[in-house]
């Protein structure tokens, strides 16, 4: 079969052309967000401050403040109670925007340019998927491009739920604008056909379920790690410590720390049951390929290893003594893995998974 002939190459340069063009669409959205966290600034407001002494309480629970010779009101923040990490009731910040109008602006704006580089980038990956007419996470950059897109689609999803996640957008961009930097420069393949082990309907679903497992559990790493900073933050104020003017200004602003915590839970163990079926699905794959349901594969193995880790965060979380600080500190370690499997695994470890072509 001549590979060359099977492949499309001006469907692939139009995927080059679209992905490149995502990443500054994206780079466009990273400055729209900065401007959202700036001119969004609330530290004079304090409200977390307020909730932890008792100072500063009104009768209505609304807050109003002055910009640029208007008032704006803002809402009644809802309070959620800190289950896991201990008994005080605290708001959530109201996100980047902060309850300013030219902070609402600029965040609104970010979210459409974030929008725009999804459209172009789901594009792009499309391109390169008819550019061989197979499914388009056959090497690592393929997968590094899907995996972005997915991340993005996820979030803006939620956002279309109405979730209060738009405190994701700033770190995610950035994210993804480090993911595509990095498959661009080093790990950038040329559209072709694949290796014959991979010519199978189980690409479509074990690598897919993959890469949407990933995704999913970047979304929730991300709350897990703001997690421990609003909490680091609120007890840093419970204690009667003044944090610095820049904590004051960012992590005021992010859902407190019993939300994030929530969120991320709530994530995790949504996608693992489907993390669970993709190690499935790759042991039936592997059966049908090279004739062994598991060989230990290094592949295999950090996939096992990450579900392992999972399993100990969910199984931690539903324990008395291991919420909070330390379930999440278990889940950072288990994304840890999965990034190494992703990563690691495939450009440092030789098996018969090294697919990277870098």
């Amino acid at each position: 079969m001549n590979l060359a002939a099977a492949t499309n190459e001006n469907l692939a340069s139009i995927s080059n052309t679209l992905i490149y063009s995502s990443m500054a669409v994206y780079m466009l959205a990273f400055f729209a967000h900065i401007a959202e966290w700036v001119f969004g600034s609330r530290s004079k407001v304090g409200r977390t401050a307020a909730a932890l002494t008792g100072a500063g309480a009104a009768a209505s629970g609304v807050k109003v403040v002055q910009q640029g010779g208007g008032t704006a009101v803002l809402d009644r923040p809802k309070v959620v109670t800190r289950s896991a990490t201990g008994t005080r009731d605290v708001p959530d910040g109201p996100g980047a925007a902060g309850g300013t109008v030219k902070g609402d602006l600029w965040g609104r704006i970010a979210v459409s340019l974030t929008v725009l580089a999804f459209a172009v980038e789901a594009g792009g990956v499309v391109a390169r998927a008819l550019s061989v007419q197979r499914a388009p996470w056959g090497n690592m950059y393929e997968f590094s491009i899907t995996f972005s897109t997915v991340a993005v689609g996820a979030y803006l999803v939620l956002l279309a739920l109405k979730k209060n996640v738009r405190w994701i957008g700033l770190l995610l961009v950035t994210t993804v604008l480090l993911d595509l930097g990095i498959a661009t420069t080093w790990l950038y393949t040329d559209s072709a056909q694949l290796v014959p082990a991979l010519h199978s309907y189980w690409l479509w679903i074990h690598v897919s379920t993959a890469i949407f497992c990933g995704a999913v559990f970047y979304l929730g790493a991300v709350g897990t790690l703001l997690y421990l900073f609003r909490d680091s933050y609120e007890n840093k104020l419970a204690n009667g410590g003044n944090p610095g003017a820049f904590a004051r200004s960012v992590l005021e602003r992010l859902p407190a720390a019993s939300t994030l915590d929530k969120f991320s839970y709530r994530i995790n163990a949504a996608v693992f049951p489907l993390w669970t079926f993709t190690i499935i699905a790759g042991a039936i794959w592997a059966g049908d390929a090279w004739g062994r349901y598991w060989g230990w594969d290094p592949k295999e193995v950090w996939s096992f290893i990450t579900w392992v880790a999972y399993a100990c965060y969910l199984h931690a979380r539903a324990t008395a003594g291991w919420k909070g600080r330390k379930a999440a500190y278990l889940a950072l370690i288990a994304f840890g893995c999965w990034l190494f499997n992703y990563y690691g695994v495939n450009i440092f470890v030789t098996g018969k998974h090294s697919y990277a072509d870098v």
